[in-house]
């Protein structure tokens, strides 16, 4: 059909397979839908024949596609493009350096401009790309922790864990826990105004950090504060710290706003010292480095003062950032655009001494920072990069064994089209951003490389449709931007994974995800893979922010609480801060419900409470079960001294079992070193559970601070376990000089 021809062109999807050996059909309206997000028109059978017409002769006039990838310097490394060209064509590169080349074999990694003149006269001009063949891999096996940082307070936070605490945990985990890694939440900007969202997956910008992440006393100009400044500034501390008392003491959530408004208030003062020679300088590199697009955040930021944060809102020349009219206004707020440029140096420049104190505190890696999926879509990107988004779709997830109705993560899709035309520019600005101060960064969704499903505006998720992204492209950006950083590069590819994918991941040197609770011989028995028989190429961990602790996993309390708040069924097949699969893969899904124990009710005569009282026993025993399984393997491999029914030493098999994987990297969910039993988020909640708004506590609920931890004998126990000197199948996981307390 016309319709599906012309789709496929553009890589949109017509049918999906939810499971293995089942294709369902997209609906037609999705497919015109995307399309017209595209800027292509498939409105009539008419628009359709007139498009494709137009699209297939383009592609038969085409020399070059708009970017073209080389894999490497050698010729094995060519992309398939140049394989194509007539013969007799003449070839001419303009290297990143400005050096002229006539071919494009031996080029140093970058982006460079290709021009292309065919025989006949056709001439083409193309992003020519060559990356590695491989990201940077580990230089020996380590391990390291995972935390979300707004809930780690110190005695000095100001109501939420701030840059100066993660420096502080990085070179105490780095010094005296031997951790090689620290990975955090994503640290984008959130959107500004209140009430403000508390995800961080879901930012204004992923380009540039938040300011509410500022330790405030840690700015070298705060210390020159005199006189009235001086004492509004204790004022200012005064209340900060009533904030942090009321998270740690009396029970009150993490309030970002509160948070947000006094460090605002701090940092005008801040912003009218005088700044040295030295630190003016230092400041002006970073506006020359961040250029036009620092000042198109600054500068939404300012209006969003003005007109509020919804920028389709606002009047109809300030949405276009380019118009005489936010020109205009831009001179007029000059001060405020300029007060939030430097807050974002500010910030960035914390973030480099955080990863400063965790590389010399002997973390080979140090800092793992986290890219969301997407962006909020009246934020700041949205309104800078506007040609870049799909208009009127957002991403998701479709309709699978785990969740009947799909998902909808409210996130706008970035167009593969006008990506691949600028050569992946917003792609590429942005990972060197995330990648200037991090030992690795971790890709939430990472299969978003490949394909995303897309959900036209005022439709169910189960209206959407997969759109294709030129994968090779978005790998080969990442993976140079990564060679330029030396970083690793962790992918979270837990989910639905497309087939190919993983493999394609792994000869890229990409690191994938594996969650001991998932993994799982699933085209099998069924039961608990045995630690040989995990991938090396990961980061192993017990849990995730998405996922229950383990001590809630190990005793139950997770399925009690999904119950208290309505939820459906376990949280295996449960979704991220923004609606992503965290759960096995698709083939794992139970082909059949369970059969009733004998004796049972005809369901047909019980109540829906009936109904659900047994459902809910049901997924606590299947959960008790699996539970009891993984503690049988445990037991099996000597890893439970202790027996079943000690939950610390539970715990610790669990990391014990860990460590005999041959996973690169093992990672600790930090709350479980101390007990927590209170996920950081459920999946399918907003105002029913207090999500990304809770300290980390211990067993009992109370809240524990940095200093806590340092001094924690339980935490010190669970670390212990990769201090010690037993078998493990790679290198020891940290260096032998470590000090074991």
């Amino acid at each position: 059909m016309p319709l599906s021809r012309l789709a496929s062109l553009y890589g949109v999807a017509t049918s999906y397979a939810p499971s293995p050996g089942r294709d369902v059909p997209v609906p037609e309206s999705t497919v015109v839908a995307a399309l017209a997000a595209l800027g292509v028109d498939a409105s009539t059978p008419g628009a359709v024949r007139r498009a494709l017409a137009v699209r297939e002769a383009e592609d038969r006039e085409r020399l070059l596609p708009p970017t073209v990838v080389c894999w490497g310097t050698g010729s094995a490394g060519q992309a398939e493009a140049l394989h194509r060209l007539p013969p007799g064509t003449r070839l001419r590169v303009t290297t990143e350096q400005g050096e002229t080349r006539a071919e494009t074999t031996g080029l140093p990694p970058g982006v460079h401009r290709l021009d292309a003149e065919a025989a006949d006269g056709r001439r083409a001009e193309a992003q020519l790309i060559v990356a590695p063949e491989r990201a940077p891999a580990p230089h020996a096996r380590t391990y390291g922790l995972l935390v979300q940082l707004y809930s780690l307070l110190s005695a000095r936070s100001w109501g939420m864990g701030d840059l100066g605490d993660l420096a502080e945990l990085a070179s105490w985990a780095g010094r005296d826990l031997g951790a090689g890694f620290l990975q955090v939440n994503p640290l984008h900007a959130a959107l500004p105004g209140t009430p403000s969202d508390p995800s961080p997956y879901r930012p204004s910008t992923r380009r540039f950090p938040d300011p509410v992440h500022l330790r405030i006393e840690d700015i070298p100009e705060y210390a020159q504060l005199r006189g009235e400044q001086r004492a509004a500034a204790e004022e200012l501390l005064r209340r900060a710290a009533a904030l942090r008392e009321g998270v740690l003491g009396e029970g009150e959530l993490i309030d970002r706003d509160a948070v947000r408004e006094l460090k605002e208030q701090a940092l005008a003062l801040v912003a009218a010292v005088p700044q040295g020679p030295g630190r003016r300088a230092a400041y002006c590199d970073y506006l020359a480095l961040e250029g036009r697009a620092l000042e198109d955040h600054a500068t939404f930021c300012a209006f969003a003062e003005v007109h509020g944060s919804n920028w389709r809102g606002w009047p109809e020349e300030l949405r276009d950032p380019r118009s005489t009219g936010t020109g205009r206004l831009r001179g007029e707020l000059r001060d405020r655009v300029d007060f939030h440029c430097l807050l974002a140096w500010l910030t960035d420049c914390q973030l480099a001494a955080a990863q400063r104190a965790a590389r010399e505190a002997g973390m080979a890696v140090g800092l793992v920072h986290d890219l969301a999926v997407g962006v909020h879509p009246s934020g700041s990107d949205t309104w800078a990069q506007q040609r870049y988004f799909a208009e009127g779709m957002s991403i998701g997830a479709p309709p699978d064994a785990f969740n009947a109705r799909g998902q909808d993560w409210g996130l706008p899709p970035w167009r593969p089209d006008r990506l691949a035309e600028s050569g992946y520019a917003p792609y590429r600005h942005l990972l060197r951003a995330l990648l200037r101060h991090a030992g690795a960064l971790r890709i939430d969704h990472v299969m978003g490389l490949f394909r995303l499903w897309w959900v036209p505006a005022g439709q169910p998720p189960t209206e959407g449709t997969y759109v294709r992204y030129d994968a090779e492209a978005m790998l080969a950006v990442l993976l140079l931007e990564a060679h330029r950083a030396d970083a690793l590069v962790i992918g979270e590819d837990l989910g639905t994974v497309e087939d190919g994918v993983r493999e394609t991941l792994q000869r890229r040197g990409v690191l994938g995800t594996s969650v001991l609770w998932f993994e799982r011989d699933y085209r099998g028995s069924g039961r608990p893979l045995a630690p040989e028989e995990w991938r090396a190429d990961c980061l192993a961990t017990a849990t995730t922010h998405d996922l229950p602790p383990t001590a809630a996993r190990l005793s139950g309390d997770h399925v009690r609480l999904r119950r208290e708040l309505g939820l459906d069924g376990p949280e295996s097949g449960g979704t991220t801060g923004h609606g992503d699969e965290a759960g096995p893969p698709a083939a794992a899904a139970p082909a059949a419900p369970p059969e009733p124990a004998a004796g049972a009710t005809d369901p047909d005569s019980t109540t829906d409470a009936d109904s659900e009282a047994r459902a809910d026993e049901e997924a606590q025993e299947a959960e008790a079960t699996e539970v009891a399984q993984w503690l049988a393997v445990f037991a099996r491999l000597g890893l439970l001294p202790a027996g079943a029914g000690d939950e610390e030493d539970e715990i610790r098999a669990v990391h014990r079992y860990l460590r005999r994987t041959p996973a690169r990297l093992v990672g600790v969910w930090l709350p479980d070193a101390v007990g927590d039993r209170r996920p950081q988020n459920v999946p399918g909640t907003s105002d029913a559970y207090p999500n990304w708004r809770l300290p980390i506590a211990d067993d009992q609920g109370r809240p524990v601070t940095l200093e806590e931890l340092a001094a924690s004998s339980r935490l010190y126990s669970l670390i212990d376990v990769f201090r010690s000197p037993e078998a493990s199948p790679g290198p020891r996981s940290v260096p032998p000089d470590a000090r074991v307390l």
